[in-house]
């Protein structure tokens, strides 16, 4: 019923922005053409009727015709949240939203593919004789009580492997601290750099910039923090410094939605940078043009490169890090519990 709502809603939205003329950016200086909207709306209202079908018993063909629609639908919008992790950064920074529509075209395409992404799961399960809604085989209805598991950390390897990837951060975050702190580092001033980022930098942003905090960096640190509370029990119950809270049971959701909605735009984006820079840097792909404060195109091909690696790799921790909060805390339905013998 929430992917069909979604798919109304979203479709609605579409239809009127192009029947408006309404600007709609999906990237800089580039915004939607009328017939992607048109279609998207169109798209938007087959997976949602999709997800209707799929709560309901259907024939061979009618599952192969909710498998089609799902997999051409799923792709489409999980491409649309690619900018999410730009709007965050914007956001979190205190530096406005650039455009109020496209920010609302990534959030609807970001909640659509959630919505999609569990219709297809639920899907799988079904077809695979499990509940739809804990995944396990068990007699009985799907809708009584949950058992939670108790609260764990994440394995060895997966802390070992989250580690490794959010090292991709040190290039990026050095970079910018020598910036912020006035040092020189590809080519460029750092007085230059304080200034241009001063022109655009909010009041908040400018007044931890004049104490070598960079606001991008800082974002960076909150998304390590996720990190941490994925990977440690403290995020699947409230420690004591919570102190209202501590010792209650972290809605699962809650660490796991944000961990999904700005992990996997960021890991698509950094892979982009990270396989660009060094095709750029040996003439495959055209040469960026340096821009202030940039001088030479090898230091903002350098930047593209290390803001790459960092992307990518926090991205993938947090990727990493949610599948393994996801299985540690996935809830049962009670009835599949093993009955104990009195």
């Amino acid at each position: 019923m929430a992917a069909a709502s979604w798919g109304v809603a979203y479709a609605a939205v579409e239809v009127t922005w192009a029947l408006t003329g309404t600007t709609v950016p999906w990237k800089a200086h580039s915004a939607y053409p009328q017939e992607v909207q048109l279609f998207l709306a169109a798209l938007a209202l087959l997976a949602g009727a999709a997800g209707l079908a799929s709560t309901r018993s259907l024939s061979r063909p009618g599952r192969a015709g909710v498998a089609t629609v799902l997999g051409v639908a799923l792709p489409v919008f999980a491409v649309g949240t690619v900018g999410l992790p730009v709007h965050f950064v914007t956001l979190a920074t205190l530096s406005g939203v650039e455009s109020a529509t496209g920010l609302a075209q990534v959030l609807l395409n970001t909640a659509g593919a959630a919505l999609l992404l569990l219709v297809g799961l639920s899907c799988h399960r079904r077809l695979r004789g499990d509940c739809p809604r804990c995944g396990r085989p068990h007699d009985g209805p799907a809708d009584g009580p949950l058992a939670h598991p108790a609260a764990s950390r994440a394995s060895g390897r997966t802390r070992v492997a989250v580690c490794v990837l959010v090292g991709g951060l040190a290039p990026w975050a050095g970079v910018k601290t020598v910036w912020t702190l006035g040092g020189d580092a590809l080519g460029v001033a750092g007085e230059d750099w304080q200034r241009i980022t001063d022109a655009g930098a909010s009041g908040p942003a400018r007044a931890m910039a004049s104490v070598g905090v960079d606001v991008t960096v800082l974002a960076a640190m909150a998304g390590l923090f996720l990190l941490l509370a994925l990977l440690c029990t403290w995020g699947q119950v409230f420690p004591r410094w919570t102190v209202v809270l501590a010792g209650r049971r972290v809605p699962r959701l809650l660490p796991l939605i944000p961990a999904w909605l700005t992990g996997v735009p960021l890991a698509l984006y950094g892979a982009v940078l990270v396989v660009m820079a060094p095709l750029t840097a040996v003439g495959v792909l055209p040469q960026i043009p340096p821009s202030p404060p940039f001088t030479t195109g090898s230091g903002i091909t350098w930047m593209a490169e290390f803001g790459g690696l960092a992307f990518a790799g926090l991205g993938t921790g947090l990727v990493v890090a949610a599948r393994s909060y996801a299985a540690r805390t996935r809830p049962v339905c009670a009835g599949a519990l093993p009955r104990v013998p009195r």
